[in-house]
C-alpha cells in the first residue's frame, strides 16, 4: 500500500508543474462582442508590461471551439503578446457564451462575423488596432481571405494549417486515415464508394433523410451537421485569395510536414503562386494542429501535456516562428 505521505508528496508536485507549465506571459480579460447572430463571448490578451503595438484576430477551425480552445490557445497568446500584440479570440455562436448556432453558418457568414469583430476593435479606445492581423486554422482558410478581400485594415495573415479546395481536402483526408490504419483494398473500396455517394448526394441537395437512407456507414452526420456542409461543401480558397493578394500584406503559412487532415503541398503551391515575395512558409514536424505528432496520435499524451505544460504541445519552432513573424510586420503607412 503506497503511505498517504507520498501520494500527497506526488500531488503536490504534479499540482507544482501545473502551475508552472500554466504560467504564461500575458493578461487576459473577458469581453463581449456584438457579432451578426448576436452577443459573442470573447477574450482579449494583451501583454503584461508596455503598450500593444498591434491585435492578432483569431479565426477558429472546424468544431464548437471556445475562445481559449479550453487553455490551449496559450501559447499562442504568449507567442503574440511577446511580440507586442494584443490577441482577440471569441467563442463561436453557440459556444461558450455566445449566441447564435455556428452549425447554421456559411464561411461568408464567418467572415461577416470576423469582420464584425474587427468593427468592434476598432471602436474601442483601449483595444490597439494600429496594425491588425488575421490568424486563422484550418477551416479558418476558406474565411480569412473574405475578410482579408473585403478590408482595408488588415496587415498580416497568419494561416495555420489551411486547405484550398473542401472536398479535395476531405478525399485527402479521408485517404490518409485510410493508410494509417492499413485498410485493406476492401475497405478502401468501401470507404471511397460511400465518400462518392455521399458526394453526389451534396451535389443535388438531397434532404437528411435521403442521407440516411442512402449512408452505409455506422459514423453519419447529425441533421445540423449535414446542413453545415452542405452549405459549405463548394468551398474553394483561390478565387478570395487571388483577391485579397491584390492589396500586399506579409502572409505566413505554417504547415505541418505530418498533416493528414490537409494537403499542405497543395496549399503551398497555391499560396506561393498567388503571393509570392510577400509569403513567407514555416514548416515543422508537426500534425495538422502543428502539435508535435504524438499529441494528436496518442490522446493521453496529449492530455497530459495540454493539462501539465502546453507549450509542450506544439512542434518545435512553432510559437517561436509565429512570433518573429509578427515582430517583423511593419506598421501601416
Amino acid at each position: 500500500m503506497i503511505p498517504l505521505i507520498s501520494l500527497l508528496t506526488v500531488a503536490a508536485l504534479l499540482t507544482g508543474v501545473a502551475l508552472v507549465g500554466n504560467s504564461f506571459r500575458f493578461d487576459q480579460r473577458a469581453v463581449t462582442i456584438p457579432g451578426p447572430e448576436g452577443d459573442l463571448a470573447g477574450v482579449l490578451t494583451l501583454p503584461p508590461e508596455g503598450a500593444a503595438r498591434g491585435l492578432v484576430v483569431m479565426v477558429h477551425g472546424d468544431g464548437p471551439v471556445e475562445a481559449t480552445q479550453g487553455g490551449l490557445y496559450s501559447p499562442w497568446f504568449e507567442g503574440a503578446a511577446d511580440a507586442g500584440f494584443a490577441t482577440l479570440s471569441w467563442s463561436k455562436p453557440g459556444v461558450g457564451g455566445s449566441e447564435g448556432d455556428w452549425l447554421g453558418q456559411t464561411m461568408d457568414d464567418r467572415a461577416e462575423e470576423v469582420s464584425a469583430a474587427v468593427d468592434w476593435a476598432v471602436a474601442q479606445d483601449d483595444v490597439p488596432t494600429g496594425t491588425i492581423v488575421l490568424w486563422g486554422a484550418s477551416q479558418a482558410g476558406w474565411v480569412i481571405p473574405k475578410v482579408a478581400r473585403d478590408r482595408e485594415d488588415i496587415d498580416g495573415v497568419v494561416a495555420v494549417g489551411t486547405a484550398i479546395n473542401w472536398l479535395r481536402q476531405g478525399r485527402f483526408n479521408l485517404l490518409a486515415e485510410l493508410e494509417r490504419g492499413d485498410a485493406t483494398t476492401q475497405e478502401q473500396e468501401a470507404a471511397i464508394e460511400e465518400s462518392d455517394r455521399t458526394r453526389s448526394l451534396l451535389e443535388r441537395g438531397a434532404s437528411y433523410e435521403e442521407y440516411l437512407s442512402a449512408a452505409a456507414g455506422a459514423d453519419t452526420m447529425t441533421e445540423a451537421r449535414w446542413g453545415f456542409v452542405r452549405r459549405n461543401f463548394e468551398a474553394d480558397a483561390t478565387a478570395d485569395l487571388v483577391a485579397s493578394a491584390s492589396r500586399p500584406v506579409p502572409v505566413l503559412l505554417m504547415a505541418g510536414t505530418k498533416d493528414r487532415n490537409v494537403d499542405v503541398a497543395e496549399t503551398e503551391e497555391t499560396y506561393r503562386s498567388i503571393f509570392g515575395s510577400t509569403l513567407t512558409v514555416t514548416r515543422v514536424d508537426g500534425a495538422h494542429s502543428l502539435a508535435r505528432p504524438v499529441m494528436e496520435d496518442n490522446d493521453l499524451a496529449g492530455l497530459l501535456t495540454g493539462t501539465f505544460w502546453p507549450r509542450a504541445l506544439f512542434a518545435p519552432g512553432v510559437i517561436d516562428g509565429y512570433t518573429a513573424f509578427l515582430s517583423h510586420i511593419p506598421p501601416p503607412a
